[in-house]
């Protein structure tokens, strides 16, 4: 997880204190690891489609978003203000604006009020309301952006979340290469010069799909599902030593490559070292955390005359049976298992 430090900006108009993303303590609010993003990210042009207007509040646009998941706090307008978890985008429709409505003026004004002190993002109005004036004076007051869209209250919530999820999720990138193998995500790994991309080359000719070779960019979304994309400028392409970049989308054909692939085990090729122990059964299986989860973990020595595409192939294949419910190693222990017990029971007739 990312470590970070506090930075603080100070909002002289509301006389507090806020944290900016850059060094946002997240541990004050950490119930999930996600990466802190600011308001203005949500003027970057991916939600041009809500067509987002801020209405008040430009200079809090640096104000911290800590989690994707937005709210609608209606409770809180109701009173129960612990219903709001602090640094989210707060989503204000049309049963929102109704019930403050009517309200009498004083205690509407003190509602807002409370909820625009304590520490939320921003406000979306939806639907193309005209947000309330208390709204607008408490929004320039106290520095808190607000926006408006005309979009639907389920449209902007859907959209908004999917791209913070996007924006904030974990990630690292990694100098390794990911390939569809028979649908199971197969990140590859090894030292530089091990023969990475020659053997993610062989693969893509045996029909399998490319995703990234040589840098690999990981995130880890909800429900621990770790997806793997291509760096940008290096999509479909591969750099073999001696030959150069290759387009592995036109060589191939588009059918050769995929632009995204969760990632459901990990093969790391080493150089062959004599003497060295390496698993010969596969009963325990090893596992690689990334990211803070574990995939299935397998080493593949590296040798001359070992096809190393083709035990990519087996170790894809056998993790598959392993998901069917079918582990042949420990079936074939199971096996001597039961034949030494059945002649040590013989063996015991025979004494007898």
């Amino acid at each position: 997880m990312a470590v970070c430090s506090w930075q603080w900006t100070h909002d002289s108009t509301a006389n507090r204190q806020l944290p900016t993303a850059n060094s946002f303590n997240i541990r004050a609010v950490r119930d999930e690891d996600f990466v802190p993003t600011t308001v203005a990210s949500l003027r970057s042009g991916v939600l041009d489609d809500l067509q987002l207007k801020l209405v008040t509040g430009d200079d809090g646009l640096n104000r911290v978003i800590a989690r994707p998941r937005v709210q609608k706090p209606g409770l809180a307008f109701a009173g129960y203000y612990e219903y709001i978890k602090p640094w989210r985008v707060q989503i204000i429709g049309a049963s929102e604006t109704k019930y403050l409505q009517s309200l009498p003026p004083r205690l509407r004004e003190k509602r807002i009020r409370d909820v625009a002190g304590l520490d939320i993002s921003c406000f979306i109005v939806t639907k193309g309301i005209t947000p309330l004036d208390e709204f607008r004076i408490e929004s320039e007051k106290r520095g808190v952006p607000l926006f408006s869209t005309t979009a639907m209250s389920s449209t902007t919530i859907t959209r908004t979340t999917y791209f913070l999820e996007e924006t904030m999720a974990p990630r690292v990138t990694m100098h390794s290469g990911l390939l569809d193998v028979y649908g199971i995500g197969l990140l590859l790994l090894g030292d530089s010069g091990i023969g990475k991309s020659e053997c993610a080359l062989d693969l893509v000719y045996r029909g399998h799909r490319l995703i990234a070779d040589d840098l690999v960019v990981v995130k880890r979304h909800p429900n621990d599902v770790l997806l793997g994309y291509s760096n940008d400028m290096l999509r479909h392409h591969m750099e073999l030593r001696g030959i150069g970049i290759i387009d592995i989308k036109d060589l191939f054909g588009v059918a050769s490559t995929r632009d995204v692939k969760p990632i459901d085990m990990v093969v790391k090729l080493e150089k062959w070292v004599e003497g060295t122990e390496y698993d010969r059964l596969g009963i325990t299986g090893e596992t690689y955390e990334l990211l803070g989860v574990s995939k299935p973990y397998v080493r593949l020595p590296v040798a001359s005359g070992r096809n190393l595409a083709l035990l990519v192939e087996v170790a894809a294949r056998n993790h598959l049976m392993k998901l069917q419910g079918y582990d042949s190693a420990r079936e074939f222990t199971r096996r001597i298992d039961e034949k030494i017990a059945r002649q040590g029971e013989a063996l015991s007739d025979v004494l007898k």
